[in-house]
């Protein structure tokens, strides 16, 4: 499951130490370039909650992920926010606070092999079981495909390579939280009952995509461009909620059950595909470790009202 999504960092074998990837002065001035961009606040949608009918039996959904048995759900009013952060709005945090991330701190992180370089594709290791991801070292947020990339001009792209120590860290500088799976799966289903997708129960009713998921053959003929689009891109969904479906996976605040405390992802990303992964519906689940950090990986904040 995990591995298909995107493996934990403890499933990554890897004999190399861990190396703390210090800040240097060039990204520094980075970090303030991109900062200076975040001009806009996080908006927030406020929802009075309600009961709905949580989980799916679809015919699309994987055993083992636990989407079932449907169930009806009490949610309290909350408000969630419309987008999720943006690399500009992560970056002005980072600018305040000084924050590493954990990407940082472990000195590497996970990328879709399709986005590197030849050079890194072929010094990065593979993970067992999902040869499309490698480990690249200095890869993070503000340098999403590892050395010689960089977040500028991404500045309204969800913000990755972020694990959910660093989203709860975010989360709390703002004065907010990160959602529960079953607030996100609420949020996400934006008034529809038992629909697949945000918009309803075809993929694409119009013949055009409503959402950012892998074009082409997976992983090694995309027909397009692979990788994260603006966080405001594609229609919102009834309650005003853009991208959760696709574009990056979402952390939640909720752990995958009972016995089990990863915390639960959701939405899928663009690295979705129907030939190996239909996450991208608003019932389906995976989890990860608090600290991996991936490449489509992101977050969207809630807030309590009342």
């Amino acid at each position: 499951m995990s591995a298909c999504c995107g493996p934990a960092r403890n499933e990554v074998r890897d004999e190399r130490d861990p190396v703390n990837a210090l800040r240097t002065a060039e990204d520094s001035d980075l970090v303030r370039r991109i900062a200076s961009s975040a001009s806009e606040d996080l908006r927030f949608v406020g929802l009075s909650g309600g009961s709905f009918r949580m989980g799916s039996e679809d015919a699309l959904a994987y055993p083992d992920d636990g989407e079932g048995p449907v169930r009806t759900v009490e949610i309290a009013p909350f408000a969630v926010a419309s987008t999720t952060v943006t690399v500009a709005q992560f970056a002005a945090f980072v600018a305040a606070t000084g924050h590493t991330t954990d990407a940082e701190k472990h000195g590497d992180s996970l990328v879709f092999a399709g986005l590197l370089t030849d050079e890194l594709r072929a010094s990065s290791p593979s993970v067992a079981g999902a040869t499309w991801w490698r480990q690249v070292s200095g890869a993070s947020w503000l340098r999403p495909e590892g050395p010689g990339s960089a977040a500028l001009g991404r500045e309204d792209h969800p913000v990755t390579h972020i694990s959910q120590r660093d989203a709860k860290a975010y989360a709390a500088w703002v004065g907010a939280r990160l959602p529960a799976e079953a607030e996100w799966e609420f949020a996400a289903r934006g008034g529809l009952d038992q629909q697949p997708f945000p918009w309803g129960s075809v993929r694409e009713p119009d013949g055009e995509p409503r959402m950012n998921t892998f074009p082409g053959e997976f992983p090694d003929r995309p027909g397009s461009a692979v990788g994260t689009v603006p966080a405001s891109a594609f229609p919102a969904n009834g309650y005003g909620l853009h991208n959760v479906t696709g574009n990056v996976w979402e952390w939640t605040s909720s752990p995958w059950s009972e016995t089990d405390p990863r915390p639960v992802v959701r939405g899928g990303s663009y690295m979705c595909h129907a030939s190996y992964c239909r996450r991208y519906r608003t019932s389906a689940r995976t989890a990860s470790t608090a600290d991996t950090s991936l490449g489509h990986t992101g977050f969207r904040l809630a807030v309590d009202l009342g």
